[in-house]
């Protein structure tokens, strides 16, 4: 996933998230700092947030419903995924992968996760912190090599 997909994704959610919140147009457009001019033309397929209109939806809206379902659960880390693609921060601890991931390799404490719902992959340390996040599998066997040498 790319993040103008991303965008074009929460672009088409924008209506029904909406709805869900009980918002009317002005006041979503409000709440996310855009005119309901530009809210309409996005709801209609004309516009897009774009990526940082997405992300900040995907945080105002984290605990939607209807995101998590389209995304498997915690959007802020999908978005870090994605915004992070090209750089390695150092990540915070985690909860370990209760929900929505399952576990694609396990070695001397390192653990590899996908996100059963977007496919992107996490790697956690021994202390369930995430060292990268990333959709290329390849990339993240990559930086376990480095951790295991």
């Amino acid at each position: 996933m790319t993040k103008k997909e991303f965008a074009a994704t929460l672009d088409s959610a924008l209506k029904a998230v909406r709805k869900e919140y009980g918002f009317t147009q002005e006041k979503m457009a409000a709440v996310l700092g855009i005119s309901k001019k530009t809210l309409v033309e996005i709801e209609k397929g004309r516009s897009s947030l774009g990526w940082t209109g997405a992300a900040a939806f995907a945080a105002i809206f984290r605990e939607s419903c209807i995101l998590q379902a389209q995304f498997g659960g915690d959007l802020d880390d999908l978005v870090e995924a994605l915004a992070f693609a090209e750089a390695e921060p150092q990540y915070p601890k985690t909860m370990g992968g209760r929900v929505w991931w399952r576990e694609i390799w396990k070695e001397k404490g390192y653990r590899i996760q996908q996100n059963v719902v977007s496919g992107h992959f996490r790697l956690l340390d021994r202390e369930n912190r995430r060292l990268m996040a990333s959709f290329t599998l390849e990339r993240v066997m990559e930086r376990i090599k480095e951790e295991l040498q």
